[in-house]
């Protein structure tokens, strides 16, 4: 098994430019199908999802937000300026595709990437896109094509259609890919874009 949370981050996002066009879905998201968290509760789907009830979710953001402060106050003493992380932990480097050429931030990012914690559930939940009742049935519609065929543990979506947490599928299959090729249309990938490639 392995964590693909790109390919689920990118599917919601796919979802919602299809189905919305440029305006989007709203909401600063946080790179999953976005991806999902705990507990269980039912969807008219007749799935078992996952609820979005985390008692320690107060204090899971804050020591997420804590270990952000260690990872930038590492950065600054190998010569990156950093700034400080916002109330949910982001840390906003601008343009990442520069700073991922730059001697200085790769040798920096080895040192330091250690302490740059896992982003909770919490704040995924924060952060994901609001979807629209029709972005959130074609998330569903997704999850079970790719169950359908040959994707079995593909995640069920919780209630508002996002994916959150730490979440284990196996995209490496054989059948796993060619449920991505299968489902691809649903959310207006295209069809050449499998899972198993990230």
């Amino acid at each position: 098994m392995r964590t693909n949370r790109m390919l689920l981050a990118a599917a919601a996002a796919v979802t919602a430019f299809a189905l919305t066009g440029c305006g989007g879905g709203g909401g600063d998201g946080a790179g999953k199908i976005p991806t999902a968290g705990d507990g269980t509760s039912s969807t008219g789907t007749g799935k078992a999802t996952k609820g979005s009830g985390d008692a320690g979710g107060k204090d899971e953001v804050a020591s997420y937000v804590e270990a952000k402060r260690a990872y930038v106050k590492c950065l600054r003493e190998n010569h990156i300026d950093a700034p400080d992380p916002d109330a949910n932990g982001q840390v906003d480097l601008g343009d990442t595709g520069a700073l991922k050429k730059n001697p200085a931030f790769i040798k920096a990012s080895e040192k330091c990437g250690p302490l740059n914690p896992p982003v909770p559930a919490e704040i995924e939940r924060r952060l994901a896109p609001k979807l629209t009742p029709e972005q959130i049935k074609t998330q569903f519609a997704y999850a079970d094509c790719m169950q359908k065929n040959g994707a079995p543990d593909f995640p069920d979506p919780e209630p508002d259609g996002n994916v959150y947490g730490d979440v284990q599928w196996d995209s490496t299959t054989a059948a796993a890919k060619q449920a991505a090729r299968t489902c691809a249309p649903l959310i207006g990938d295209p069809v050449e874009q499998g899972p198993g490639k990230g």
